[in-house]
């Protein structure tokens, strides 16, 4: 199909589709849509986070939310394109309180995919551009507030004379971007977090540490890295940009603040939060919180027998400090995923004698194969290409989860043989590999479980070459004074064992601070319900609780890598900014149906 057939189908179908939807047609409306269709919600429609799958389920999704959304305006936007007889295309649209953004794929002329997302709320959109403030009134005037007067007088009254509307716990990459979306929205927000000061989460990571994803896959919102940044940022690099990022973006930040209890009150749809700030006992009544500590729970430490009597040192890899001081010690690392490979190198690094226990099988991708494969639209060439981080952004959401093994499974065909040697070699070197259970490669398995993969930026290599031993298909049976003892009747002398055994889910942070009975209510946060490994059905066809409305009012987790943090807070900044602002916000839970 050429470029113009293209746009004029594309513009055909939009234009019946606006017209539908404006007359509420519902029959016609579904007529639009194929056998097998998907239609995606970021908050526009639904003021939820939801897919909907086949006729069935967007019939009903459309009878509870039409009468009250309105849509209106629906209109191409740029030109659409036709890649092996799918046709995309981006179009805009208005609610009765919001403009939104979307796309469609199109398939022998019928809607595959829909999604559609809000982008700005009416009456409350961002200032920016020519609406930007003017930042100083002109003129001689005695007694000026400065600035610097109104920064100081609000950051000595916020959490004490003034309650915020929104409080996050967790002051990381995830907290300190969804504050800056909150911020330009004019949401009174402060962000506590218990590390003196902010990227310390990074900077007190093991020296060699480096973000795994590329500089064009990890911007936070509004403002890019530079274009001279490097391509992986060091860790300590990374801090330094979160702490200038909170001062440029003119947050409330409290450090060195632990947050100790919190409690709902239903009758006045407020929070009581015990936070202890310098050692001081502080009392907060927010009306929303966040708790934004990534997309990990409670770090899990396994309790092995013996391990009071080792004499050795012992600690979960979140708490490891670095290989210094262990050049001729003998090291061993439990577990095989990210934090594993990454710490084994680093002992490696400063001459340490490093054995890793691979429990079970493990999906290993190169980082420059994962880039080359599996994230063009994040890369040099893309920015070149014109392709901008929200429209990366909005293309990969446009793929409902049902759909993105089938997109991924040609990619991690692709990287197993491009990359055949490198890992023919590990497995010689007797490393378990996974591809998934449905060979569909990382996208898949991070969003089921968020855990099962090394992003190789080295260790592998180490690994294959033997310069990291191997113990693979092993558990730990109990601790010595001096060793590890393995399930095949082996011991391992050790000086250092680290345990990187994972975390549990983020509602484990909702059961510590609230109560187990409301992280029981909310339920578990990540994963699909795919039914594979980690990740039990039923199927949800989005992320268990991430950046939507949760069992508990007024109750939210946002987390995820930089990419998912960065796009997702601005559809929870929104939901937010509704709710302060007495938009009504009627919650759509998006009843899952398979094909009509």
């Amino acid at each position: 199909m050429s470029g113009s057939e293209a746009t004029a189908q594309s513009a055909r179908w939009l234009t019946s589709f606006g017209e539908a939807l404006q007359r509420q047609d519902m029959t016609a409306i579904l007529a639009l849509f194929g056998d097998e269709s998907y239609w995606r919600d970021l908050v526009s429609f639904t003021w939820n986070i939801v897919t909907v799958e086949g006729r069935a389920g967007i019939r009903s999704m459309l009878a509870a939310t039409l009468a009250q959304v309105k849509p209106t305006t629906v209109a191409i936007e740029g030109t659409p394109r036709t890649t092996n007889g799918i046709t995309e295309a981006w179009f805009t649209f208005d609610t009765c309180n919001g403009r939104g953004k979307g796309h469609v794929r199109l398939r022998d002329g019928k809607a595959w995919t829909v999604l559609t997302t809000l982008q700005e709320l009416k009456g409350f959109e961002e200032k920016r551009g020519a609406t930007r403030p003017l930042g100083t009134v002109h003129g001689a005037i005695r007694g000026r507030e400065t600035w610097s007067d109104r920064r100081t007088m609000e950051e000595a009254a916020l959490g004490y004379s003034q309650q915020p509307y929104c409080l996050i716990v967790g002051g990381g990459q995830g907290g300190i971007g969804l504050g800056a979306r909150l911020k330009r929205l004019g949401v009174p927000t402060l962000i506590i977090d218990k590390n003196e000061r902010p990227g310390d989460a990074w900077r007190k990571r093991y020296k060699s540490l480096c973000l795994h994803d590329p500089v064009w896959y990890d911007h936070m919102p509004y403002l890019p890295f530079p274009d001279h940044w490097p391509v992986y940022t060091p860790k300590d690099q990374m801090g330094d940009w979160l702490e200038a990022y909170t001062r440029l973006m003119e947050l409330n930040y409290w450090p060195s603040t632990a947050c100790r209890a919190a409690s709902f009150d239903a009758a006045r749809g407020e929070w009581t939060v015990v936070v202890e700030r310098n050692g001081e006992r502080v009392e907060l009544r927010p009306k929303q919180l966040v708790l934004a500590t990534g997309m990990s729970g409670v770090p899990h430490t396994p309790n092995y027998p013996g391990a009071d009597s080792f004499r050795g040192m012992q600690h979960h890899s979140s708490r490891h400090p670095g290989g210094e001081g262990f050049a001729g010690k003998k090291c061993v690392v439990v577990g095989s995923n990210n934090s594993a490979h990454d710490i084994a190198a680093d002992l490696w690094e400063y001459g340490a004698e490093v054995t890793m226990l691979q429990r079970s099988p493990t999906l290993v991708v190169r980082s420059e194969s994962q880039q080359q494969h599996g994230r063009s639209l994040y890369s040099e060439e893309a920015v070149q290409a014109g392709i901008t981080t929200d429209m990366a952004d909005l293309t990969v959401a446009s793929i409902p989860y049902r759909l993105v093994p089938q997109f991924q499974i040609p990619v991690c065909r692709k990287i197993q043989d491009a990359d055949a040697p490198f890992y023919q070699r590990l497995r010689h070197a007797g490393f378990m590999l996974t591809f998934g259970e449905d060979e569909s490669g990382l996208g898949p398995m991070y969003l089921r479980r968020g855990s099962g993969y090394y992003i190789d930026v080295g260790a592998s290599e180490l690994i294959a070459d033997g310069r990291i031993k191997l113990k693979s298909g092993v558990t730990i049976e109990r601790l010595t004074e001096d060793s590890v003892v393995l399930s095949d009747g082996t011991s391992l002398a050790a000086d250092l064992v680290v345990y990187a055994t994972g975390y549990g889910s983020m509602n484990g942070w909702a059961a510590a601070l609230i109560s187990p009975e409301v992280a029981d209510a909310v339920g578990p946060c990540w994963g699909l319900g795919s039914g594979t490994n980690k990740d039990p059905g039923p199927w949800e066809g989005e992320l268990r609780n991430m950046w939507k409305p949760t069992a508990q009012e007024a109750l939210w987790f946002h987390g995820g890598n930089l990419a998912q943090s960065r796009h997702y807070s601005r559809y929870l900044a929104l939901q937010l900014k509704a709710r302060m602002e007495g938009i009504p916000t009627p919650v759509h839970r998006g009843m899952i149906h398979t094909a009509s």
